[in-house]
């Protein structure tokens, strides 16, 4: 079983594994470098959350914001190559095309992550989502990792809202699973996120919602959800 598109929390995957046996296969790439890593059920639950090591084509750098290559451990913006030669252009957009390759054949998608010592792969988040807070880069995937692991919650989106003192703050939203009391969840909520997160990653507000919306892969569309909140700034969301 082949599984890719979106991240899938790791309580989820856990219980999909439980559930069909070791027979998992998820993968990760993009539209534009095709499949960049994978990883089996048997390797992911030795490392649950990884993406698995790169194909044999694939080449991975983990790059700071001055192009300098970042240590075993350490986030970084992800760069690719593929070996085999294979590069690609966005259709009439010679800029974006710029901005998204280091050099020929060299290309981001926009993820940030690190590789860990036997070269695993570990995704962070998008590089477009990411919420900046007093100075503090903040991704909300580590936020949403924590929400989505409680039983009560059936899907979550972190974003950044404005925030006069600090630039923006973390916001969630939540689709609550069942007959749960929005009040007493958003409690439990935060308390969670207290003990899992640095206090600058703890929401500063939880609001619910009757769902989110999703492509028909089932990525987030986060900009629909920033949108309303940033009407009127100087912002691009």
């Amino acid at each position: 079983v082949l599984h890719g598109a979106a991240p899938c929390p790791p309580v989820v995957k856990r219980g999909l594994i439980d559930w069909w046996g070791p027979k998992i296969v998820e993968y990760y790439g993009s539209t534009e470098g095709s499949i960049i890593t994978m990883i089996d059920s048997p390797e992911w639950l030795e490392r649950g959350g990884s993406v698995g090591r790169p194909m044999p084509n694939m080449e991975i750098l983990v790059l700071d914001d001055d192009g300098e290559p970042r240590a075993a451990g350490e986030e970084g913006t992800l760069y690719f190559r593929n070996s085999m030669g294979t590069d690609f252009e966005y259709h009439n957009a010679p800029e974006k095309t710029a901005e998204a390759h280091l050099g020929p054949g060299v290309f981001t998608t926009g993820d940030v992550g690190y590789l860990d010592d036997d070269g695993y792969l570990w995704l962070s988040d998008r590089k477009i989502d990411m919420i900046i807070s007093g100075g503090v880069n903040v991704y909300p995937a580590e936020i949403e990792g924590v929400i989505g692991g409680h039983p009560d919650v059936l899907d979550v989106a972190v974003i950044g809202i404005p925030n006069e003192e600090f630039g923006e703050e973390v916001k969630a939203l939540v689709v609550a699973a069942g007959s749960a009391d929005n009040e007493d969840l958003a409690t439990r909520l935060i308390v969670l996120c207290r003990e899992s997160l640095a206090g600058i990653k703890v929401p500063r507000s939880i609001e619910f919602r009757e769902s989110l919306p999703r492509t028909g892969t089932g990525k987030l569309q986060k900009r629909l959800l920033r949108e309303p909140f940033w009407s009127g700034y100087d912002r691009r969301i």
